[in-house]
């Protein structure tokens, strides 16, 4: 079963959104008579995925009928929610009451979910699905084209917490912190569906902010553990915080476990923590395709700069440009990682030429390029499409620029692109948002000659005031590309 608490449920606390609470009890009621209305469904539903507690009770609900659920992102523009739409054709949109649903998901049937629910409109028991069903549709970023729709099996949901439970010491005592968005994988998955299969409590804040945080890991300090799950830039913003505020520290020292994903967490940033709190932050690494593939444990040697070593059940190998295996795990050689495992989804939703051109035989190409050392750690470059840079006959990767473009003082944030060069191939340029006064660019480029190799040096600096972001924080440098054309 995917939550066994659910099934024998108490009176122990299951999710929190701010102020409104449900236990188990209360949730497997909630979810139980809202898929009872699913039963008779055919295909799968759309989520109004709104940072609420009716967010977590529709899915646990869909998961519960075996209906796959489609998280929507609220903010969506006409266009891709449209194509959404199109591409998975759900029956029907599960929401609060009071949702303004927006106009393309009116003309869907509304399944309004009410928490908590009265016990006398329980719903009957239905059967546990398969393992192989699919449990979630979850659709990718867009950044390479229309979003794809990942269909992730109930064994998927289920192999990658267990797996990271292992590699967290996460049990039933944790109570998991949080501020992430609900259609994607960090957020719902690992922040909602995670606590709930570990019998724990998913505590959600609603919206992040560094107070609410603090707020949120003081309320649970003493009584039971914490997990704080973010992005960099929440980590970034609360390391801000704590510069200034020393209640946001002090909180931050009560956690058990501070976990960072969806993009990599500079080292400066990790030295900032660890200076103001005494704690390390862990990073894992994971797409939407693959749920979780790799992680610092609990128990190993903490790294910054790497996402650990594959989790439990995954096969991880790196291949070069021709697709040949790369044995030599030096952690200097890059290659594009590939994965395999039972984390993997099961496809894209409509789409078998996409999904038989994103696997080599069982490996599933991520399109994520990394070094792999002797132990096994795995450091992240970059993206294939957008973070390696082929400069001068060298595969340079973004991040280690960006990494040595943070350790100047003057540097708030920095991200590294690739601009076509008829001499280099490609020259990199670097994107920088200041601390206060800009520095002159010639400094930076220094900067990085000194640090590294000096064909890794800039060859362009810009300055600008913010660096676009998509929801989980990650930089997106297509519009930075845009941007300078």
């Amino acid at each position: 079963m995917l939550f066994p608490r659910l099934a024998d449920p108490d009176t122990a606390e299951a999710v929190r959104f701010g102020d409104r609470g449900l236990n188990y009890s209360e949730l497997a009621t909630t979810a139980r008579a809202v898929a009872g209305s699913l039963s008779a469904t055919r295909g799968p539903v759309a989520v109004h995925a709104e940072p609420r507690i009716e967010t977590a009770v529709a899915v646990i609900a869909a998961l519960h009928a075996g209906v796959p659920a489609v998280p929507v992102n609220p903010a969506s523009g006409p266009a891709e929610l449209a194509h959404i739409l199109g591409d998975s054709t759900p029956t029907g949109v599960l929401c609060a009451p009071d949702t303004a649903l927006p106009d393309a998901l009116t003309g869907l049937s509304r399944i309004e979910v009410s928490a908590p629910q009265d016990t006398r409109t329980l719903a009957a028991d239905l059967p546990e699905p398969s393992t192989s069903a699919a449990a979630l549709v979850v659709y990718t970023s867009g950044t390479t084209g229309p979003p794809k729709g990942a269909v992730l099996s109930r064994g998927a949901l289920a192999a990658t917490l267990d797996a990271l439970a292992s590699a967290w010491r996460w049990s039933g005592e944790d109570v998991v912190v949080h501020g992430l968005p609900l259609f994607h994988v960090h957020g719902l998955v690992l922040g909602v569906l995670g606590p709930l299969r570990r019998g724990g409590t998913a505590c959600h804040l609603g919206r992040f902010s560094p107070e609410a945080t603090a707020t949120a890991l003081r309320a649970w300090s003493g009584s039971r553990p914490t997990m704080l799950f973010g992005v960099p830039t929440m980590y970034r913003r609360l390391a801000d915080s704590a510069e200034t505020d020393t209640t946001v520290a002090d909180a931050l020292r009560t956690a058990r476990l501070l976990v960072s994903g969806s993009a990599a967490l500079p080292v400066r940033e990790h030295d900032r923590i660890t200076r103001l709190t005494g704690q390390r932050v862990i990073e894992r690494y994971g797409m939407t395709e693959t749920l979780m593939n790799t992680s610092l444990r609990v128990d190993g040697p903490h790294r910054p700069g790497t996402v650990g070593v594959p989790l439990d059940g995954v096969d991880l190998r790196i291949v070069d440009d021709e697709g040949a295996p790369i044995t030599t795990l030096d952690g200097t050689s890059i290659g594009e990682i590939q994965v395999r495992g039972p984390n993997l989804f099961t496809g894209y939703l409509n789409r078998p030429e996409a999904t038989a051109e994103s696997f080599d035989g069982d490996w599933f190409r991520t399109g994520d390029m990394a070094t792999v050392d002797g132990d096994g750690f795995v450091r992240i470059v970059g993206r294939k499409a957008t973070d390696l840079i082929s400069s001068g006959g060298y595969k340079i990767g973004a991040c280690e620029i960006e990494n040595a473009l943070l350790e100047h003082p003057a540097v708030a944030e920095a991200a590294v692109t690739g601009q076509q060069d008829t001499d280099l191939g490609e020259r990199i340029v670097a994107w920088v948002v200041p601390r206060d006064t800009p520095p002159a660019a010639e400094e930076l480029i220094d900067h990085v000659s000194g640090t590294l190799a000096p064909h890794k040096r800039p060859r362009v600096v810009h300055f600008v005031d913010a660096l676009p972001r998509n929801e989980l924080g990650k930089v997106t440098k297509t519009a930075l590309r845009d941007q300078h054309r």
